[in-house]
């Protein structure tokens, strides 16, 4: 399990990670005055998005799926 856990992600794509999260936390912060749902679904993945590039670490690149970046 230790493995599952381990960095898998370099500069870019903890960058690209920080940028969709900072992007989703926006969106999200945007539309919670018009649907609440949608606005907890977004901050979620936003913040999901900011832990991975935190922590450099990629949930599919865990589970063995490739990625761009």
């Amino acid at each position: 399990m230790s493995r599952f856990w381990q960095r898998n992600l370099d500069f870019r794509g903890r960058f690209a990670r920080g940028v969709i999260g900072a992007l989703l936390l926006i969106a999200g912060i945007v539309v919670a005055d018009f649907h609440l749902e949608v606005c907890l679904v977004l901050v979620g993945l936003g913040l999901f998005a900011m832990f991975e590039a935190l922590r450099g670490w990629c949930l599919l690149r865990a589970c063995g799926i490739r990625t761009r970046f």
